[in-house]
C-alpha cells in the first residue's frame, strides 16, 4: 500500500518545482517523485506552501533543553553555564529521560527536524555504576525518538577523563565507562542490540541507529583516540569550542585539537567536528582536505558567547556543513539555519556568505551526510521525510522561491512528516498532543514543576 502527498511547490534536485507528486510505500520509502502534475490526484494528501526535504539536526543534547530561559540570570560563562547543566543531569533516570526526550523530540519535529543524531553521555547511575537494565538510558533515548516518529542517528559518547590529564569530577561519574577498552566493549554491545532490536530493512522503516562518539579532546587521553578510527559509521567530536580547550591541548601536547585527532588517524570523511569555533589556518585545511563534516550550532555559540566558526573557509576547503541545536536554545530547523548566515556577515561585513540553496543544503544533505543517514532529499530511495512551510504569512508573504528559508520560522512550519506519516499538523504532535503539555510532564518527572 502507498502513501501519496501532492505539495504545491517543493525543493526537488537543487531547485523550486511546482506540482510535486510524492508516493511513498510501506516502509515508507519514496518511490517516485514527480513534478509539473497541475492538479493533485484525487487519492493524495494536498500539501500548501513550499515542501523542503525535513531538516537534520546533527547535534543535539536532548536534556539541555530543561535548561532553556535558566541560565540567564547573573550573565556567568560557558563554565558556569556547564555546572546548571550538571545538575540536570544528576536528576536524569531511564524512567524520566524517556519523558524529557519525548518532549525534546516532538519540539524538534513541530521546529522543522525529522532526523537528529542525538551526543548522548548519561550512560550510568549518578554514581557510575552500570544500571541493571542493560543500556537503559539508550534505551529510553530510542524509544522516546521512534514514539515521537523522529530518526534518530544515537551517537555513542565516550567521556574517559574531566579534563587532560584529570580524573572525572562526582558530577561526571556516570558518564564514563572507566576506560577505553571499557568504552569500546559497551558500545559493540549496544550497536549489537539495537542492530537486533531495531532493524533497518529500508531507507524510511528504522528510526533508530547507532554512531559513535568523542566527547572532546579534554574527555579522551590522545593515546586512546586511534581506537575511533577503528570504528565504522560516523564518528562526531566536539572541537575547538572554547578557547580554553585549545590552551589547554596546546600544553598537554603542543599542537590544537584538530592536529591531536588528526595525528590518531582520526580525521576522516566520517567524521563530524562540532562547533569547530576557534581553528587555526592548518586546522581549516586538515578537516577541509580530509573532507570532513562540520556541524554549526549558531544558536548555541551565541547562547554561551562561544564565538563564530569559520563556517565558508571550512566549506570552501572542501569540509560539508551541517546545522546542530546543541542545547536547544532554539528548536527551529530554520531559525539555526539562518543564524550561520548571519554569523557570517557579522564577522565578514558581506552578505549572501552562503547562498539559499546552500543554506538548504546544509540543513538537509549536509546532516545527512554528517549521520549517514538515508534522508534529506526528495528523491526516489530516500526516506519519505519532509515539512511544509507557509508561503502567505506575515513572515513569508512576497519571499521569492528558495529565499524563504531566510524568512520563515518553526512557527511556518505546518506539517512534519517522517516515514511517510503526518507526526505534526499546526504545531501539535498528531499522537502525543501538545507539546506544551509533554513539557509539563517532563518537568513534574524531574521534581521541577516550579
Amino acid at each position: 500500500m502507498s502513501t501519496r502527498f501532492w505539495c504545491e511547490t517543493a525543493w526537488v534536485d537543487g531547485e523550486v518545482a511546482t506540482g510535486v507528486l510524492l508516493t511513498a510505500d510501506e516502509t515508507g520509502t519514496l518511490t517516485s517523485v514527480e513534478t509539473g502534475i497541475d492538479t493533485p490526484p484525487t487519492i493524495a494528501e494536498v500539501v500548501p506552501g513550499f515542501t523542503l526535504p525535513g531538516g537534520v539536526n546533527a547535534h543535539s543534547h536532548a536534556f539541555h533543553r530543561i535548561l532553556r530561559g535558566r541560565t540567564h540570570g547573573d550573565g556567568g560563562t560557558f563554565w558556569t553555564w556547564r555546572k546548571v547543566m550538571y545538575s540536570v543531569a544528576a536528576k536524569l533516570s531511564p524512567e524520566n529521560y524517556e519523558t524529557v526526550a519525548r518532549a525534546v523530540f516532538a519540539e524538534m519535529l513541530a521546529g522543522g527536524y525529522t532526523s537528529v543524531g542525538e551526543f548522548h553521555y548519561v550512560h550510568h547511575a549518578p554514581d557510575g555504576t552500570p544500571y541493571e537494565s542493560t543500556h537503559a538510558m539508550e534505551r529510553a533515548l530510542a524509544r522516546a525518538a521512534a514514539s515521537a516518529g523522529l530518526r534518530i542517528r544515537l551517537l555513542d559518547t565516550c567521556y574517559l577523563t574531566g579534563g587532560i590529564d584529570t580524573e572525572l569530577s562526582e558530577e561526571q561519574a556516570r558518564f564514563g565507562d572507566g576506560t577505553i577498552d571499557g568504552y569500546m566493549d559497551r558500545h559493540a554491545a549496544l550497536s549489537e542490540s539495537f542492530a537486533t532490536e531495531f532493524p533497518v530493512n529500508a531507507p524510511g522503516e528504522s528510526f533508530v541507529r547507532v554512531g559513535s562518539a568523542i566527547h572532546s579532546i579534554r574527555a579522551v587521553p590522545a593515546a586512546n583516540l586511534p581506537r575511533f578510527a577503528e570504528l565504522e559509521g560516523p564518528v562526531h567530536v566536539h572541537l575547538s569550542e572554547q578557547p580554553a580547550e585549545n590552551e589547554a591541548c596546546q600544553a598537554a601536547y603542543g599542537t590544537t585539537p584538530t592536529q591531536v585527532l588528526d595525528r590518531s588517524g582520526v580525521v576522516a570523511s566520517n567524521l563530524s567536528a562540532v562547533h569547530a569555533t576557534h581553528l587555526s589556518d592548518e586546522d581549516i585545511a586538515t578537516l577541509g582536505g580530509a573532507e570532513a563534516n562540520i556541524v554549526m550550532c549558531p544558536c548555541t555559540e551565541a547562547d554561551l558567547a562561544d564565538g563564530i566558526g569559520p563556517a565558508r573557509e571550512l566549506a570552501d576547503a572542501g569540509a560539508t556543513i551541517s546545522i546542530g541545536s546543541d542545547q536547544h536554545v532554539v528548536l527551529d530547523a530554520l531559525r539555526e539555519t539562518q543564524g550561520m548566515e548571519a554569523g557570517e556577515r557579522l564577522r565578514s561585513g558581506q552578505r549572501g556568505r552562503f547562498s539559499p540553496a546552500e543554506l538548504i543544503t546544509s540543513l538537509t544533505t549536509g546532516g545527512a551526510r554528517s549521520l549517514d543517514l538515508p534522508v534529506g532529499e526528495l528523491a526516489v530511495g530516500k526516506a519519505c521525510d519532509f515539512i511544509a512551510v507557509r508561503t502567505d504569512s506575515m513572515r513569508t508573504f512576497g519571499s521569492v522561491g528558495e529565499q524563504i528559508i531566510l524568512s520563515a520560522t518553526s512557527a511556518d512550519v505546518t506539517m512534519t512528516v517522517s516515514g511517510a506519516q503526518v507526526r505534526v499538523r499546526d504545531g501539535v504532535h498528531t499522537e502525543l498532543g501538545e507539546i506544551s503539555d509533554l513539557y509539563r510532564a517532563a518537568f513534574f518527572a524531574l521534581g521541577m514543576e516550579d
